[in-house]
């Protein structure tokens, strides 16, 4: 198999920020869409949007998007792509409240939220029958992979051959903490431009509720969001209890087959806990930590348009599946 060479960016891409920005702000799309929309309805009467580009392989990839994106970002689509390209079959996952319309609960995603990719990964074994399957998630999608991956442990569906995940806040509290520092407010400051409106928009559909609404209008950091919206909503006991319980930290050693984790160095989500190098803490986990990338970028200027990462996907995936198809 042909050999992938590190990453090696351009002079402007040797900074964290940079490579983050361009990649979010700046990249296009080879393609339009993912594939077809197929919407699948919740056991707690929800609903899932899945976007489906399946042509009777093999071997399907089921891509999870990070914070407030959606199948739709540029960094899902050029994957699916790549994907589809290298003979995979691809279904993206659209988080709760992530595909255009509000979610039909007052709950919707978290950091933490593996019952939905548990019945996401039921539903497909049921319509989507292929001989091998491959997850690849994005930040938080990542965390929600390994986390997923390392509750079911010895009883993983037997079709999932191996995961991908990028740019990983497994430890979320200094995590956040990170993101608290000098510039990376930036970022905080963006995420919660959409998930404050969304908040206060469930609480005018749900009513009856004990929510602050002041303290959730009023948040400037993840730690004041969670503690006045998130936490609450989905059961934690406090913005601590949904970080120790949402990070995939503890499982990564419990997940029972060979998974690939690529946080690049400079990437300015991640704090010095999320380049974990204990291998009893690793497990079946293989890090790789890249001087540069960012975060969900590795962006490089190519005749195709790919990114290093979406190589690298295709890559590791070769290396596992088609060895065992």
């Amino acid at each position: 198999m042909e050999r992938i060479e590190p990453y090696q960016p351009a002079w402007p891409f040797r900074n964290g920020h940079v490579s983050t920005a361009y990649a979010g702000l700046l990249r296009g799309q080879r393609i339009r869409s993912i594939g077809s929309r197929r919407r699948i309805e919740t056991p707690d009467h929800d609903f899932l949007d899945l976007d489906l580009a399946v042509r009777g392989e093999e071997k399907l990839v089921v891509l999870l998007h990070g914070l407030e994106g959606n199948t739709g970002r540029p960094y899902m689509v050029n994957m699916a792509d790549r994907l589809l390209a290298a003979g995979y079959d691809v279904l993206a996952v659209n988080f709760r409240g992530c595909s255009g319309e509000p979610n039909h609960q007052l709950r919707s995603y978290h950091t933490g939220e593996t019952r939905d990719l548990r019945f996401v990964m039921q539903w497909i074994v049921r319509h989507l029958p292929h001989w091998q399957y491959a997850l690849v998630g994005f930040s938080l999608g990542g965390n929600v992979l390994l986390k997923y991956l390392g509750e079911e442990g010895a009883d993983c569906l037997p079709g999932i051959q191996t995961a991908v995940a990028f740019s990983v806040p497994v430890d979320l509290a200094s995590s956040s903490r990170q993101l608290d520092r000098g510039i990376n407010r930036l970022y905080v400051r963006q995420f919660l431009k959409t998930l404050i409106p969304k908040a206060l928009g469930k609480l005018e559909t749900y009513p009856g509720h004990h929510l602050d609404r002041e303290a959730i209008r009023r948040a400037t950091s993840f730690r004041e969001f969670d503690q006045a919206f998130t936490a609450p909503v989905n059961g934690f006991a406090s913005t601590q209890d949904y970080w120790e319980q949402a990070s995939s930290l503890p499982y990564l050693s419990r997940i029972p087959l060979p998974v690939l984790m690529v946080n690049a160095l400079d990437d300015p989500f991640l704090s010095p806990v999320c380049y974990p190098g204990d291998p009893d803490t690793l497990g079946n986990v293989r890090l790789e930590s890249p001087a540069h990338g960012g975060h969900v970028a590795f962006p490089r200027w190519t005749r195709t348009g790919y990114y290093w990462s979406e190589e690298r996907v295709v890559h590791h995936l070769n290396s596992i599946m088609i060895q065992q198809g």
